[in-house]
């Protein structure tokens, strides 16, 4: 084995697609346009850094826009970073890495404050000025800085936007980003990209750079009903996996409790109930108006997202029901229309009025707390690579994101990337070295097969078998594919369809993988099978990669603690690893 971060060639496959037909040079290409790959790149940028920012869509169409709750920092009087800091540990159960936390309450208000000076506006009170301060799940303070009343993904994305336009920043919409170049000592050189018919380029082509930097976040389209957009493929996991790059904590998929209710087989993205409006003061209740949160957890409805979302859960088991209900009518016409403007025309739009009935709400997948494992300088395993956002594992979630910290997170390490490439340019390597598309593609209907196979067996109740019901179903659809591949070198035509449901494919396997072996409840993952928090045994973290010489094996690695181990040391021998 090599050791992690010290070079290497990564794992020999690559995606089929047609070699590049263009290319372009840079300094630091960015992979992902919310609020952490704009961050950086603007920072980047203003460094003299020659910087290209990739986007799978439009630069405003990211995960970052539908952000409803809002921003967490220490702003408010009497609030401290200490107080944040304790929140965010118990929300995330016992497995958050505890300098990352301290680095993000302490550099977070800060930064917010460099994100108002860039251009963003956050709601203010009337009468004195100051940023209005709301409260949400597992906080004990008013600290969520909001826009728009429920808009403040899309105030932040605006004014990101605005900037990088302003900057005369190098973009390309409408790529989405295929596999990393690396030369043969293993170091980052550039990424593949295909762009989808508009631009300057069209088709598959390359940006060449020492630097690239991941902010592609989530994957909640692994699952059949999330509240991320149709984006959200998990390509920046994949892509790091396959460069050889380490993941951690994929098992920890947060579940978002109060998610628009549209029937049973509702799929695709799902309109979102921000947590602010429990944080206002909406209250849960079930079909005969019983608020089952009370005496469940001292903060009810407020407690973290995983207590409530198993909350409704056990509820809806009991009651044989398939939702729940999110009753605000005490808020009335005024406060609905100037707090939550975005929510109620949502509702509407679906034929519920919030101002006089309740809200039919059930979890629905929402965030991925593990990644693409990073230090505390978004440095990954492999030389060059750096990750930030939704795609990384910081450290600083756990086994559970507490309310409000991603689009903070995703902002201070952005400024720390920048400021370590700035500090510590990586090397421009030797030559990129071709590596032959050795993966098979999975066909484009593969992407509802992964996600019905998720939502039954991985879902927001997990057991042994529904677990390994998945794995091997997962492993029907990977070894079909390989099987053509190795038989009759047939795989499917390569095209964003086939490449997106490859990529959910790759993290629907790590994510299972890693669910199977930790034999626990632990924040955001519950399992059945194993009700009991066990931090004797699991209060540690699982980082997963792909082998380099078995191509079907993922090696799953539980490390001694519940600290990250380096990114620059090795976590086994060769002697020790398990394939999944």
């Amino acid at each position: 084995m090599s050791t992690p971060g010290t070079g290497t060639a990564g794992t020999g496959i690559r995606l089929h697609a047609p070699a590049p037909g263009w290319a372009v040079d840079a300094d630091v290409v960015v992979v992902g346009s919310g609020v952490a790959g704009l961050t950086v790149a603007l920072r980047c940028a203003a460094a003299g850094r020659r910087t290209v920012v990739v986007t799978k869509a439009r630069l405003d169409d990211g995960s970052t826009r539908w952000a409803q709750g809002g921003i967490a920092a220490a702003l408010g009087e009497g609030d401290t970073p200490e107080q944040h800091l304790d929140d965010t540990l118990v929300a995330g159960a016992g497995l958050c890495d505890e300098a990352a936390v301290r680095l993000l309450v302490t550099e977070g208000p800060d930064a917010v404050r460099r994100l108002i000076e860039t251009g963003a506006v956050f709601d203010t009170s009337a009468e004195t000025g100051e940023i209005e301060l709301t409260r949400e799940g597992g906080h004990h303070r008013r600290r969520i800085a909001h826009a728009g009343g429920d808009a403040t993904g899309a105030e932040i994305s605006r004014a990101l936007v605005e900037a990088v336009h302003a900057a005369g920043i190098r973009t390309v919409e409408n790529a989405l980003v295929l596999d990393l170049l690396q030369d043969a000592e293993g170091r980052t050189a550039g990424v593949t990209l295909h762009v989808m018919g508009e631009g300057q380029h069209d088709g598959v082509g390359a940006v060449h750079a020492p630097a690239v930097i991941l902010a592609t976040g989530g994957m909640g389209q692994v699952f059949s009903a999330t509240t991320n957009p149709s984006v959200s493929t998990g390509d920046g996991v994949a892509l790091a996996l396959r460069a050889g790059a380490e993941v951690s904590d994929l098992e920890f998929v947060q579940f978002h409790p109060t998610v628009l209710f549209l029937g049973p087989d509702a799929e695709g993205q799902q309109p979102l109930v921000s947590e602010a409006v429990r944080g206002e003061g909406a209250h849960l209740v079930d079909a005969d108006g019983v608020r089952f949160m009370v005496g469940q957890h001292e903060l009810a409805e407020l407690a973290p997202r995983d207590i409530v979302a198993k909350g409704i859960m056990r509820r809806m088991q009991e009651q044989g029901t398939a939702h729940m209900y999110l009753d605000a009518r005490h808020f009335g016409a005024r406060m609905w229309e100037q707090r939550f403007p975005t929510i109620l025309a949502a509702c509407r739009a679906h034929g519920i009025d919030p101002v006089t009935e309740p809200i039919p709400v059930a979890p629905a997948a929402h965030y991925a707390s593990g990644g693409v494992r990073t230090d505390l300088h978004g440095r990954t395993t492999v030389p060059g690579l750096y990750a930030c956002g939704e795609v990384a594992c910081t450290g600083v979630h756990g086994a559970n994101r507490l309310a409000s910290n991603s689009l903070l997170e995703g902002l201070v390490f952005a400024e720390r990337i920048a400021e370590d490439i700035v500090a510590h340019p990586p090397a421009v390597g030797g030559p990129v070295v071709p590596v032959p598309s050795t993966g098979p593609l999975q066909p484009a209907g593969a992407r509802y097969e992964v996600q019905r196979i998720m939502t039954d067996g991985a879902g927001v109740l997990r057991s042994a078998d529904s677990l390994a019901g998945a794995a091997a179903a997962l492993e029907d659809l990977y070894a079909a594919a390989l099987n053509g591949l190795e038989a009759h070198g047939k795989t499917a035509e390569p095209g964003v369809d086939t490449w997106e449901a490859t990529n959910l494919l790759c993290v629907a396997r790590v994510l299972v993988a890693a669910a199977r072996r930790r034999e626990e409840t632990r924040g955001c993952h519950w399992r059945e099978d194993h009700p009991d928090r066990d931090d004797a045994g699991w209060r540690r973290h699982l980082v997963v990669r792909l082998s380099a010489t078995e191509k079907r094996a993922l090696v799953v690695t539980p490390t001694d603690s519940a600290d990250f181990p380096s990114v620059r040391h090795p976590l086994i021998s060769d002697s020790m690893e398990q394939s999944a």
